[in-house]
């Protein structure tokens, strides 16, 4: 198939690639070009999607079977590209997120529960809505996915790193709460993986997928992880609980992670797509440390502590 991934240079789209080129796909690649494709023979088109008329003056003339919107945040980075192929594409496979749902009691997350208008990830949610009105009266063929936190190698957030920064550094590690809020991670290379399940699959056109690991995980017990996949004891660590409350951190982040409990279910998918995760936390996290983590100097870099500091002096 010849397939479009908008991005393909940063984590997600890097996995996606290399896994499309692997099965044989022609991948063209849409991007502002400030980085080189993860491939040689990948073909780029440089433009800048935020422009409607660049989308139009680059992709009119070009045809494709799949595309796959991995970095589309707002329903307007979407919706002209959506216009663009109408009746043109077989499958429009577009990166939602887990951070749709709204907080509930209840959980895991189904795909059939309640969003929130509200989340700061409100912008995949309505390019949700807008995608299912558009299958419902056009037959447009989408599927959305919502993976819940990434992890992996080239992942440009603090998700794995911010413990691996600690750990290597033999530093204490100052969680919020009591350690043992639960949520879930899904390797980068899982993610891909489902997303080339999906445009092989008919049943998943109009359909939104929670994509995930299949188990979840305490801060405390992520920790103990990461210090395991860094060649640390996990016995060896240093714990330090605090409550958040306390703190005016402003608008900077002291922990890379939602204070509450947050995974998904992910059978569906499953069911649906033939797809399941192949890596375990531990076995995940090993790819980023030695992969991305040790090859970037991270572990003799300068690192802020700043926030961590400003908390143990208040613990005393």
């Amino acid at each position: 198939m010849r397939v479009l991934v908008m991005g393909g240079t940063r984590f997600i789209g890097v996995a996606l690639t290399k896994l499309l080129v692997a099965r044989g796909h022609e991948v063209v690649l849409f991007n502002r070009g400030n980085r080189p494709a993860p491939l040689d023979g990948v073909t780029t088109i440089v433009g800048d999607r935020t422009d409607p008329q660049q989308l139009r003056e680059k992709l009119a003339r070009e045809s494709f079977d799949v595309i796959f919107d991995n970095n589309g945040r707002e329903l307007a980075d979407t919706q002209p590209l959506v216009e663009l192929f109408r009746g043109r594409i077989r499958h429009f496979v577009y990166m939602s997120s887990a951070g749709v749902y709204r907080e509930s009691e209840i959980l895991p997350y189904f795909e059939t529960d309640a969003t929130d208008p509200k989340s700061r990830h409100r912008g995949k949610r309505d390019t949700e809505e807008y995608l299912a009105a558009a299958y419902a009266e056009h037959g447009f063929p989408f599927t959305a996915l919502r993976p819940v936190y990434i992890y992996g190698p080239q992942n440009y957030n603090d998700v794995e790193s911010w413990f691996f920064d600690r750990i290597v550094r033999d530093r204490p590690l100052p969680i919020p709460g009591h350690g043992q809020w639960i949520t879930q991670l899904g390797h980068v290379e899982d993610l891909a993986a489902a997303q080339a399940a999906v445009m092989q699959e008919k049943r998943a056109i109009g359909e939104i997928y929670n994509i995930s690991d299949l188990r979840y995980v305490t801060y405390q017990g992520l920790a103990r992880a990461c210090a395991i996949a860094a060649g640390k004891s996990p016995d060896q660590l240093t714990f330090c609980f605090y409550n958040p409350k306390d703190f005016d951190f402003g608008k900077q982040k002291a922990f890379p992670f939602r204070l509450q409990h947050f995974f998904a279910s992910i059978d569906k998918a499953m069911s649906d797509l033939d797809w399941e995760p192949e890596y375990d936390l531990v076995s995940g996290l090993e790819t980023s440390f030695r992969q991305d983590y040790l090859l970037s100097g991270r572990p003799a870099a300068e690192i802020d502590f700043s926030l961590d500091d400003l908390i143990l002096q208040r613990l005393g």
